[in-house]
């Protein structure tokens, strides 16, 4: 967990979250997990929960990792 880089929940994630909701019909949760994804610049966000291989905003990538 040492080179883990943490990234805050903040209001400009909630934020995000409720434009995702908007955009893609996520529910709260996975749309906060998303939307801090995003704001950490991150390609991929590996989750079983979520359509595989749909992609968020042309800059994530969301991979079931037990379909891969």
């Amino acid at each position: 967990m040492r080179e883990c880089t943490y990234y805050p929940v903040n209001k400009a994630v909630i934020l995000k979250a409720f434009q995702l909701i908007e955009k893609y019909d996520f529910q709260l949760f996975d749309s906060i997990v998303i939307a801090a994804a995003l704001e950490a610049k991150c390609n991929i966000l590996y989750s079983e929960d979520m359509q595989h291989q749909q992609k968020i905003d042309k800059s994530l990538r969301i991979v079931n990792p037990f379909l891969t």
